[in-house]
């Protein structure tokens, strides 16, 4: 018996990862950000949606991946983890996509940097790979890292 999963994609630079449908909810051109003091990088600031307050975490600061390489608007996915509501900022959103669970390998061990605790491992599609991000680590607030403690 196959089983089926449904994940929200988005972009960042050519990279297609998803997470989710369950977790995400809403998505939204990203709003004005308040920027945060001596916050960590991956930290892009605060957003007033609705009236709640909510931290609006960069993944290309997350993963390792930089700035982004174009002026285009980011796209805001909010998403529930343990205990709030997060935007995560992206690239660009795609599409629902059922994917099947055998198609699915986890992370390699040689996968360097920030991106191996926050991919879980990747799905194989026709024509690429989608990356299966970790929400509950790509929330964490990296308050013990070596850059907010500079």
């Amino acid at each position: 018996m196959t089983t089926h999963r449904q994940l929200c994609t988005f972009r960042l630079d050519d990279h297609l990862y998803g997470v989710d449908v369950a977790r995400i909810l809403e998505i939204l051109r990203a709003p004005a950000v308040t920027g945060v003091p001596l916050a960590s990088s991956s930290v892009r600031g605060l957003i007033n949606l609705r009236g709640q307050v909510i931290t609006a975490l960069d993944l290309r600061y997350r993963l390792g991946l930089g700035a982004a390489s174009t002026d285009s608007a980011l796209m805001a996915l909010v998403v529930r983890d343990e205990e709030d509501a997060v935007i995560l900022l992206v690239d660009h959103v795609e599409d629902v996509l059922e994917v099947d669970e055998a198609g699915f390998e986890t992370t390699p061990d040689t996968l360097p940097g920030a991106a191996r605790a926050l991919i879980q491992g990747a799905y194989k599609l026709e024509d690429q790979l989608l990356l299966l991000l970790d929400i509950d680590e790509a929330v964490k607030l990296a308050t013990d890292s070596p850059e907010f403690l500079a």
